[in-house]
Formats: C-alpha cells, sequence, structure tokens
C-alpha cells in the first residue's frame, strides 16, 4: 500500500500529472486517497466526488457489462456472427467473440472521419474493411459496432440500456454520458466537460466506445458488483481465440487480474480471486502505472 502510495506522490513531484484519485479495496473495504490539483490552472484540489472522462474505459462500464450480462443468460451466443444481431453489418464472418476480444480484423480505418456527421460515421462503421489477420489489435470500432448490436437487440438507444440494466439498479447516480457541465479536464485543447474521444463526440449516447463520465465512487459501486456478482464468475477465462493475447470480454486479462484503461488516463482493475479492486484517475493522461504489484 505505502509503495503505491508513494509511487502516486513521486510521479506528481516528476510533474508527470498535477494531481490524481486512488481508491484500493481489500478486506471488503475501499480506502480512498486524493493528491494535488484537480485543476492547477483554477488551483483546485482533488477531492471526492470529481467527474471525470472515462475515455475506453467506458467499454467495460457500458457494452462490456451488457455483453456480460447476456452472455450469462445465454441470450447471444459469443461464436455467432455480429450481422445475426445487427444486420446492417456489411460482413457476416466477424463474430461477437471477436469484437468482444479485439481479434475481428475489422479495419479502422475510415476515409475523412473528422468531417462526418452522426449518420455518415454509423454508415461508414457499418461498411469497414474485415481483413484475414485476426491477431490481436485493440481498437475502439469493435465496441461500437458491439453497441449498435445491443441497440438492435434491446430495441432502445446506448442510454436507455445502460440507465435501466446497471446504472439505476446499481445506484450509479453520477454515471452518464457526456458532454457534462463539470468535470476534471483532461488533455490540452478538449474543453472540460466534453467528451474527449473524435468518434464519440460524434456519435453522442450511441457510442459504445467511449464518452462516460463518472466517479470514484460509483466505480467503486461498479466494481463491488464484478467482485461479487455470478454474472461476473466466467470473467476470469480467456475468451479469445488467437494465441498470444489472452483477453476476457471487454477485459484485459492479466493473470487473476481483470484491468482496462482509457486515453484520458484512467484505469480501474480487479481481482476476484483475492477481492481485490483499485481504480486510479490521474489528472490529465500518463503513462501506464503498475498498481496490482504493490497492492
Amino acid at each position: 500500500m505505502n509503495k503505491i502510495l508513494s509511487k502516486v506522490e513521486q510521479q506528481i513531484l516528476q510533474q508527470i500529472y498535477p494531481g490524481a484519485s486512488l481508491a484500493l479495496y481489500a478486506h471488503g473495504k475501499w480506502q480512498e486517497y486524493y493528491f494535488g490539483e484537480s485543476n492547477p490552472e483554477q488551483g483546485e484540489k482533488s477531492r471526492a466526488g470529481l467527474l471525470y472522462d472515462l475515455a475506453s474505459v467506458s467499454k467495460v462500464v457500458g457494452v462490456g457489462t451488457i455483453l456480460a450480462f447476456l452472455v450469462d443468460q445465454q441470450a447471444v451466443d459469443l461464436n455467432q456472427p455480429l450481422t445475426n444481431y445487427y444486420p446492417a453489418f456489411q460482413d457476416d464472418s466477424v463474430t461477437v467473440r471477436q469484437l468482444a476480444t479485439h481479434t475481428s480484423g475489422v479495419d479502422p480505418f475510415i476515409p475523412n472521419r473528422n468531417k462526418l456527421n452522426a449518420t455518415e460515421l454509423t454508415d461508414a462503421l457499418n461498411h469497414l474493411t474485415v481483413l484475414d489477420d485476426k491477431s490481436f489489435r485493440y481498437t475502439d470500432v469493435n465496441f461500437l459496432l458491439l453497441g449498435f448490436m445491443l441497440e438492435e437487440i434491446f430495441g432502445q438507444s446506448l442510454t436507455g440500456i445502460f440507465k435501466q440494466k446497471i446504472f439505476q439498479p446499481w445506484n450509479m447516480k453520477k454515471t452518464v454520458f457526456g458532454p457534462v457541465a463539470q468535470a476534471v479536464p483532461t488533455v490540452r485543447g478538449v474543453k472540460a466537460g466534453i467528451v474527449h474521444d473524435p468518434k464519440a463526440r460524434v456519435l453522442g449516447r450511441r457510442a459504445g466506445s467511449a464518452g462516460l463520465f463518472s466517479t470514484v465512487q460509483d466505480l467503486e459501486i461498479f466494481l463491488e458488483h464484478y467482485l461479487q456478482d455470478d454474472f461476473a464468475a466466467i470473467l476470469t477465462q480467456n475468451f479469445s481465440r488467437e494465441v498470444g493475447k489472452k483477453r476476457s470480454l471487454a477485459w484485459d486479462l492479466d493473470g487473476e487480474w481483470l484491468q482496462h484503461t482509457g486515453y484520458t488516463g484512467t484505469f480501474i482493475m480487479f481481482n476476484r480471486a483475492q477481492q481485490k479492486a483499485v481504480i486510479f484517475f490521474p489528472i490529465g493522461r500518463m503513462r501506464r502505472m503498475n498498481v496490482s504489484s504493490g497492492f
């Protein structure tokens, strides 16, 4: 524990980031720590209750959780083509499992992406090229397509799905799609509260890859469900069919630890066997820190 705290303090002194929020779960309880400043330009200190752009951590908080529910309920077959559930996609060779483990071969390149509106971007995503190479390649388009699939299955927007299936039942009152009025600044050039991810910013509340904002306290609730609920018991196995990179559904799998990072510096991780979890939200981007080794 002290090793982790010292590492965070050291990185702040090295000006790697100006502040951070850290929460550690062990022995059935959370301990929270707040370091430095949440908004250096305003001189605001890090504290409980701050809203953060989760960036790619949104993948596991939203789409990944709903997909785990459906697999647990045997309502979705991971080995079936995406088109069985979402016919708008142009290639019926891509399976749900491949998308969930980033082994789909879907080429994420979209010409003139930054000039497209939401309708045009959706159409472009539905017509992406699928490559023969199915080796692990992390890309947001896999979870954008899974998000579209969930909307097709439930007949409603991701906003409604997440709210009804996760945020309301789990009492995650602060977790919402951006933009939001107030949030911790992420990177230069993006106003605080505006979604950092370009595709998610265009697609808005239909984005399954990024765009959620949340607090440390809401993610404590979230991770406790992953530590305790039956639906998550299967997630410690390797779901990838490709040699090399082990992946759970949506999560990176490192031994007994499941983890996910976000471009804005966020990361969360948990270990069901040890009943431990970590939430780390630095202010602005940072290089990944190995928290589990000191916990």
